[in-house]
């Protein structure tokens, strides 16, 4: 199946806005010992919670937030090690279980904001793009692992992505690892798709042209 890709813009951001509610804060709040947090008024919870963060040590805060986030995914010992090792490293980019490097960054950037710095900082990418079917019989749902096959035409050779899933992006074997690559997929319209990804997976260099043609095989799965 043909398709023409339409770069329309590309974000760099430090973090994803509205990803923490207000909901969010207030537990955190509460289990950094602040009282009454379901009190305060909405619009003061984010600036409260980095207050009440910064009485503790960065690492003792790292895992509050680490405990609260992913206690489900994560071990004790994990969380210790993790804890420690953001505060050096960008683990959110180097996590071997990729299931993880999203929520991570979420962690990693709300402690970046708290501490003013303390944290190494990471990003995030958000392309907003148009991908059409040249053939008018295609009605096909265009899943990540297939927006990625077609992106593949328009990264440098230098991204991440094509060097390390050369064969999942040309389609010489499953792709698996697409779930986890694009964070979130959200389909505007029919043909207006908007991707947000890490910023070390793709960066906004990393598109090398803002309008090109694309062929991907269909699996039968994928009709």
């Amino acid at each position: 199946m043909k398709y023409k890709i339409k770069i329309e813009d590309v974000q760099t951001l430090e973090e994803i806005s509205n990803y923490w509610t207000n909901e969010d804060y207030i537990q955190l709040l509460e289990k950094f010992e602040y009282p009454d947090a379901e009190d305060s008024g909405k619009e003061n919870l984010r600036e409260l919670l980095f207050m009440a963060i910064t009485d503790f040590e960065p690492s003792e805060a790292a895992k509050v937030v680490l405990t609260y986030k992913l206690s489900e995914h994560l071990s004790e010992g994990q969380i210790d090690q993790i804890s420690n090792d953001m505060l050096n490293d960008k683990v959110c980019e180097e996590y071997p279980e990729m299931e993880l490097q999203a929520p991570l960054f979420h962690v990693n950037q709300l402690l970046f904001k708290a501490y003013n710095g303390k944290f190494p900082s990471s990003s995030a990418t958000i392309i907003e793009c148009v991908i059409s079917p040249l053939e008018e019989e295609n009605e096909t749902v265009l899943r990540k692992e297939m927006l990625l096959r077609l992106f593949d035409d328009g990264l440098s050779e230098r991204n991440i992505v094509k060097r390390l899933f050369e064969e999942q992006m040309n389609g010489a074997a499953g792709f698996p690892e697409a779930e986890n690559i694009i964070w979130e997929l959200e389909i505007q319209d029919k043909d207006r798709y908007r991707i947000t990804t890490s910023g070390n997976l793709i960066k906004k260099e990393d598109l090398i042209s803002s309008e090109w043609e694309s062929e991907i095989e269909l699996t039968p799965m994928e009709n």
